[in-house]
């Protein structure tokens, strides 16, 4: 096995063991790497001296797969993957996807829809007196009755639809070293309701002082102002300082959810971090063509959690939580210092990141005392008072790695959150980070230029990304180097209306911006966007939003995106037409379209001091891995000035 835990009977047989203690069944391959949170609680569990056996992708039409390890001693411990297995298997159109990054060969068809559910439910027919435990993101934010996109309807808690015991939500490092050691104990399942980060199912109503109630399951699924309330509470209560027990009805049963556990400490990520992982996909995977999505990850280096950014489609917020902590400048040269003995390691680290990339520390000191402020952000739409930008920890490290013997380049590919790095006012990091860690092109998310979309967003107003471009095409000629911005753009988000796509479009125009392929909204379980969508309410203010829904107005506001292309001109006229912008068509200097029988404009010439190029296409995505929320892939366009 060359020190993968086991993955069958003959792996347990080879270990001299009669029986593991638990079994650890994900939706994802087998990958030993601490980028996958299946493999870190297997190595948790295993760290607490208990036999743990992995079995990644059972075949759910033969349920004899699920004990290919034999029946644990201990419990399950239920897995739905990496990303919710809904955006890996169906687009923001809903069409079903041909490939799946987190399966041997790329290949889907490994999983299930909603296998959370599909596991348990077989687990709990096949061993019904063994306690089976649910957690990972699918099963996170989708702990309350939850709008689902695909059903088009309200549904119940994954915890009430799985029939599991237990519910693990958020990073389930500490709750998991609790539950296993009082199964060991003798403690029966139905007896750890007292855990941090936890949810459970009663039949009786619990009396639990400083509790909240939200709408119950069915209320919410009838009134879409309860719901919007319910997910209101959900949100706010978020939090490890102050948030309560949330107690939600559904049918006969009171599902409880206990206060969130506090993040790890920076210890205590360094320790997680130092666990035996392999840092590879399980060899069996190699004659299938391996694990796709692993790729860009053997050479990464995660080096925080969390992010008070807390954009309002980003699913980070309610599962790794708005407190950013971060692994110490030691933990780190030590992974990078590992990686470079691989025979593998050509001198790149493709990403010193995170959810945000250049979050080192919580926005302010009130933060760990008082917890994250509510019915605020940090950062939008413009930065608190309070805020502290920072970045010479950060920066200190990059230096480091960069000089360590056998690293060429080290590269920032996870999200940069430009306003933030705005705020500092000591330029070291960004004339560094334009030095050094750009391979070609770097990736912002200024996502609209409506700052009535933005707001809705949770994003700063354009005039920050403004900025921030202007400033990078300035360090960049510096630097004598030709590098690129890759904006990413979003259509159809609520609060956007064709006019917004309209004024998004002529931004596009006027900066010279061709996105090869725009993002529609994707509303994923858990994200205050997607109660948006649901509801047609904000949450948190209780007035009505407008969202766009039919497939008609989505391909107008993704058309007046992509308005230079030839094949789009029907429906950018189109949406002009509703919107009240017949001026925009024609062959003036600010139309987007040429009228019936006028030639299309010439592609534009780029501006700015580096090159003669004109703009092109870009490819890049992203997905829900680290923390994106649930967008899916696409492709977008980049821009040089």
């Amino acid at each position: 096995m060359s020190g993968f835990l086991p993955i069958c009977k003959k792996d347990v047989e080879a270990l001299g063991w009669d029986r593991p203690d638990f079994v650890l069944i994900s939706a994802d391959a087998y990958v030993d790497h601490p980028s996958f949170g299946a493999a870190i609680i297997a190595r948790v569990i295993e760290s607490q001296g208990f036999r743990v056996g992995v079995l990644a992708q059972p075949d759910w039409r033969r349920e004899e797969s699920f004990l290919a390890l034999g029946r644990p001693r201990l419990g399950f411990m239920v897995s739905g993957g990496n990303i919710d297995s809904m955006v890996a298997h169906y687009t923001a159109a809903k069409r079903l996807r041909s490939e799946d990054a987190y399966s041997p060969g790329g290949k889907a068809g490994y999983r299930p829809d909603r296998p959370t559910i599909v596991y348990s439910r077989i687990l709990k027919r096949l061993c019904p007196e063994v306690p089976v435990i649910i957690g990972g993101l699918e099963a996170s934010l989708r702990r309350f009755a939850h709008y689902d996109y695909w059903d088009d309807r309200v549904r119940p808690s994954v915890l009430a639809d799985a029939g599991a015991d237990l519910l693990i939500y958020g990073m389930g490092e500490r709750q998991t070293i609790q539950i296993v050691r009082r199964l060991a104990a003798g403690e029966p399942v139905q007896a750890l309701t007292d855990i941090r980060g936890c949810c459970y199912l009663t039949s009786e109503a619990p009396a639990i002082p400083g509790a909240v109630s939200c709408a119950s399951f069915e209320k919410a699924a009838q009134d879409k102002e309860a719901y919007a309330r319910a997910f209101k509470i959900q949100y706010e209560e978020h939090d490890s300082v102050y948030g309560k027990t949330i107690i939600q009805k559904h049918g006969e049963r009171f599902l409880v959810q206990n206060p969130p556990m506090p993040p790890l400490t920076q210890k205590e990520l360094d320790w997680v971090w130092s666990l035996p992982f392999q840092r590879n996909y399980h060899p069996s995977y190699e004659q299938k063509g391996g694990i796709p999505g692993f790729g860009e990850m053997e050479f990464s280096i995660m080096h925080n959690r969390g992010c008070f950014g807390a954009c309002n489609f980003c699913s980070i917020a309610t599962h790794q939580g708005r407190q950013v902590t971060c692994r110490s400048e030691e933990s780190i040269l030590a992974e990078a210092r590992e990686m470079i003995k691989s025979p593998r390691f050509k001198g790149y680290i493709h990403d010193v990141g995170g959810p945000t990339a250049n979050f080192r520390r919580p926005s302010c000191q009130q933060q760990l005392k008082n917890g994250v402020c509510r019915g605020r952000k940090c950062l939008a739409p413009s930065p608190c008072k309070n805020l502290v930008a920072d970045h010479q920890e950060y920066l200190g490290i990059l230096r480091k790695l960069r000089a360590l013997p056998g690293v060429k380049r080290v590269f920032i590919r996870s999200g940069i959150r430009f306003d933030y790095l705005l705020e500092d006012k000591d330029d070291s990091f960004f004339r560094e980070l334009v030095e050094h860690h750009i391979s070609g092109q770097l990736r912002v998310a200024p996502e609209h230029c409506s700052a009535a979309v933005l707001d809705k967003m949770g994003k700063p107003h354009i005039e920050a990304y403004s900025r921030f471009v202007k400033k990078f095409y300035q360090m960049t000629e510096r630097a004598g180097k030709e590098q690129y911005l890759v904006p990413y753009l979003m259509s159809s988000h609520p609060g956007s209306t064709l006019k917004d796509a309209v004024q998004l479009a002529l931004y596009l125009k006027k900066n010279r911006i061709r996105p090869e392929q725009v993002q529609d909204f994707y509303p994923t379980p858990g994200t205050v966007s997607t109660c948006m969508f649901y509801t047609g309410l904000d949450p948190f203010t209780g007035k009505t939003v407008f969202v766009p829904k039919s497939q008609k107005e989505k391909a107008m506001q993704r058309a007046l995106l992509q308005y230079y292309r030839p094949e789009m001109r029907g429906q950018v006229i189109e949406a002009l037409e509703a919107a009240g912008r017949r001026d925009l068509i024609g062959s003036g200097p600010d139309c987007l379209v040429p009228a019936s029988g006028q030639r299309a404009e010439k592609k534009p010439q780029p501006r700015g001091a580096a090159s003669g190029r004109t703009a092109l296409g870009a490819k890049s995505g992203r997905g829900q891995g680290k923390g994106s929320g649930g967008r899916s892939s696409g492709k977008r366009g980049k821009t040089k000035r």
